[in-house]
């Protein structure tokens, strides 16, 4: 491995902590998803430790569990992304702002529009996180009866995302020229009208908008499914998928390069950064210690609730202490209804025992010192396993405090993160480069 080459970090911070117990942990912050003045300080906080990224999921809908599961989540209230973002971006300088936004209930019009906004308003520093929406209770809050099938949901996105990046190309990046005396302020040369008619949109343009700061907001994608990796290979500049160990992380890190070379594309054009809970301990026993204290926070009915939600079907009538049963095909996120049946037959658990996992955070975790942390994170990088992690702490505000000083100078030391932040923007930053205006890409201007 070149010791050129460097971590990428993200943090997962909708909700503040994925894990169900984490409000509940001694410490903690209650009701930090919903409190401003603390999100400033986490943010502050990563920005101090040189992240990459602020990364800030989004739900629709409130989550659709039985009602003494939903009574004990620290996710049934959020701010909503962008308000949050904007305002987030007015007191820090150079970290990302990644935001959720569904191409399966919104508009692309309403998507560009704002997402260029926000990187306006933050100099540069914006992102897209792409998704499809699967949980039916939103489909519902937008005049559906039933949710969009799994590979129509795709489909849609894979065209919006082309509508979307056209409209951010509505104008060339030298069109506002601005001629007081000339009384002149855009040359309409350099506008475009997109007039895009397809299968699922029909958009007529122009953005009413400049072209945002990095060309494009930084394009993210989440999915781990077929349809999801083979889109995040055609769009991805960063990439969130799960990956539960090294060999799977691996396997993940060559496909979605690999997909993304055959159409053309430069493997090091995208970022794969699997989420990651981090529990940092001054030994590993005490990180272990803080782990099994936090998944003891953890009711049952939350547990059973976030394992049917996961696998897309209702096990909680059988038997708690007998094995997961053959789970039908349906229409749940892939990626997470794979996950959970793999760990189940791997470790050969029981309902009650995969509901406490998964109620918990079942994913890929690593629970040591910061020295044991940074060596598989290390690891991670040498091997190919990854280009970075999403970083989920297990409680706020400690366990991102334990990650910024302690595990982030365990990382510098090993010249494997940076010191400094190598530019103003989030491509900078991540080492890409600023996408080419499709329609105008020469930055000559001349008016009469």
């Amino acid at each position: 491995m070149s010791r050129s080459k460097q971590l990428k970090l993200g943090a997962f911070m909708r909700p503040v902590s994925i894990h169900t117990g984490a409000w509940r942990y001694p410490g903690a912050l209650p009701d930090a998803n919903f409190n401003f003045p603390a999100l400033k300080r986490f943010i502050q906080k990563l920005e101090q430790g040189k992240f990459d990224a602020f990364f800030m999921a989004d739900h629709l809908a409130v989550l659709n569990m039985p009602i003494n599961a939903l009574k004990r989540s620290h996710t049934v209230t959020s701010f909503e992304p962008f308000t949050l973002l904007s305002a987030l971006a007015s007191v820090t300088e150079h970290i990302g702002l990644v935001a959720t936004a569904s191409t399966t209930y919104d508009q692309p019009y309403h998507i560009a529009r704002r997402f260029a906004s926000l990187d306006h308003i933050s100099g540069g520093r914006a992102g897209w996180n792409i998704v499809t929406t699967a949980n039916p209770d939103a489909a519902l809050n937008f005049g559906l009866e039933e949710e969009v099938e799994h590979d129509e949901r795709y489909r849609r996105a894979r065209e919006f995302y082309d509508v979307v990046t056209g409209l951010w190309d509505s104008f060339a990046d030298d069109a506002f020229i601005r001629d007081v005396e000339a009384g002149i302020y855009f040359d309409p040369a350099k506008l475009h009208v997109l007039n895009h008619q397809g299968k699922y949109l029909s958009v007529r343009g122009p953005l009413n908008i400049a072209r945002p700061v990095q060309g494009w907001p930084v394009i993210v994608q989440a999915g781990a499914s077929e349809a999801g990796r083979q889109l995040a290979a055609e769009t991805a500049e960063a990439v969130f998928a799960p990956a539960g160990n090294l060999e799977a992380g691996k396997a993940l890190f060559a496909d979605i390069k690999g997909r993304a070379q055959a159409i053309g594309r430069d493997p090091d054009s995208i970022k794969i950064l699997p989420g990651a809970l981090v529990i940092v301990g001054e030994t590993v026993a005490e990180a272990h210690a803080k782990r099994l204290h936090l998944d003891s926070l953890v009711h049952y009915d939350s547990g059973i609730a976030s394992l049917n939600s996961a696998i897309g079907y209702d096990v909680s009538g059988f038997d708690p202490d007998g094995p997961l049963p053959e789970i039908p095909p349906n229409n749940a996120a892939h990626s997470s209804r794979e996950r959970v049946i793999a760990l189940a037959q791997h470790e050969n658990l029981t309902i009650r025992q995969l509901a406490q996992r998964i109620g918990s955070y079942g994913g890929l975790a690593f629970i040591g010192t910061p020295q044991s942390i940074a060596n598989e994170m290390e690891q991670w990088l040498i091997e190919e396993g990854s280009d970075g992690f999403n970083i989920m702490f297990p409680f706020l505000p400690e366990g991102l405090n334990d990650f910024v000083d302690k595990v982030v100078p365990e990382l510098q030391r090993r010249g494997i993160f940076r010191q400094e932040y190598e530019g103003k923007t989030l491509r900078e930053n991540l080492g890409l480069t600023r996408p080419v205006n499709r329609f105008f890409q020469t930055t000559t201007a001349s008016v009469s």
